[in-house]
């Protein structure tokens, strides 16, 4: 039962990761990543390639709760150990990632 639950947990929130990444490089202006912001467009210089890498960096990230949804079909000790490393380290790495990608396009 404990696996059912996880799965019907997991799978939305690694969709919905997905989800952003997809939407990121689908984007025609700039994707933003703090809550509250918006890039403009004047900001970036190349869009397409800078929602690009916006893109992989969410699906990348994603990759920690697909990860840990066939980890909890075998052993849900490692699932949520994975998770929580991947959660607890995914963040910082987010940021990192996400500074890098705008000074890169930034102009």
């Amino acid at each position: 039962m404990e696996r059912v639950i996880w799965l019907i947990i997991m799978l939305p929130v690694s969709v919905f990761f997905t989800g952003i990444g997809i939407y990121a490089m689908k984007r025609e202006k700039p994707m933003w990543f703090w809550s509250g912001s918006e890039v403009s467009e004047r900001e970036i210089s190349d869009i397409p390639a800078y929602n690009r890498a916006n893109g992989i960096m969410w699906i990348v990230y994603s990759s920690v709760f697909w990860i840990s949804a066939v980890f909890g079909l075998f052993r849900m000790e490692a699932a949520g150990i994975f998770m929580a490393i991947g959660c607890l380290g995914g963040i910082p790495c987010l940021i990192i990632a996400y500074q890098k990608i705008y000074k890169k396009y930034k102009r």
